[in-house]
């Protein structure tokens, strides 16, 4: 073969070459599946997360809801107290209803009673109960902050404190939740969701039960903050 020969047959089939299109769309689809994969999970990822961001505020609102209504009766000569007990079933319920993402290993419940103390007129935090294995803390003190020490504004956004009045309470609920990822630390990393709600209590409250200056009866309790 002369080099010639060579040379025209190896330019005949780089022109077949270049006008095969047969294997076109399998390349296109090699360069662009990544990206429209990293595209699809990165979403479903998002959906995700904003799915658990909302379920995690409906906790705090149900357990603010809920411990609202702790010693309701329909009795009206009888002024109910809250117990110990009563306060684990709302916590045992919280940590149920985020039991599909793991809420109890991964998350955390403050429950604080934020009242007037009837000496001073002060805000202060007379109780606080908490639940779940994430290791955080009240953003605003713990039980008697306000009474003894430092004094407390109330509890809530810097725009909008919510205040106690007299001879009432509010349950404040802050819950604190680390969000655990479909796909890893490949899109978010070390994200801890936050929400807080408050309700004030729906009925007549014994706040300072005779023997029990914490403000809770009974005892074995489940649900300690320290």
């Amino acid at each position: 073969m002369t080099p010639r020969t060579f040379v025209l047959r190896k330019m005949a089939l780089l022109r077949c070459l270049r006008e095969d299109r047969s294997g076109v769309s399998f390349i296109e689809l090699a360069l662009m599946l990544p990206v429209l994969l990293s595209l699809g999970l990165y979403g479903t990822e998002v959906a995700y997360m904003a799915m658990i961001n909302m379920q995690v505020g409906q906790i705090a609102t149900s357990v603010a809801d809920n411990a609202s209504r702790l010693g309701q009766t329909d009795n009206s000569s009888v002024t109910p107290t809250v117990k110990e007990s009563q306060v684990d079933s709302v916590m045992w319920g919280a940590l149920k209803e985020g039991s599909s993402f793991d809420f109890g290993s991964h998350g955390r419940i403050i429950l604080s009673s934020l009242e007037v103390d009837p000496d001073t007129g002060r805000q202060y935090i007379h109780w606080q109960r908490c639940r779940g294995s994430l290791d955080s803390e009240s953003a605003y003190g713990e039980a008697m902050d306000g009474k003894n020490g430092t004094l407390l504004d109330g509890m809530g956004a810097e725009d909008h404190k919510i205040h106690a009045v007299a001879n009432s309470a509010v349950m404040f609920v802050e819950v604190y939740y680390q969000y655990q990822p479909l796909f890893g630390t490949m899109f978010v990393n070390g994200t801890v969701f936050k929400h807080e709600a408050a309700y004030l209590i729906r009925d007549d409250r014994s706040l300072n039960p005779t023997g029990t200056p914490g403000g809770v009866t009974g005892g074995g309790g489940q649900s300690p903050c320290s």
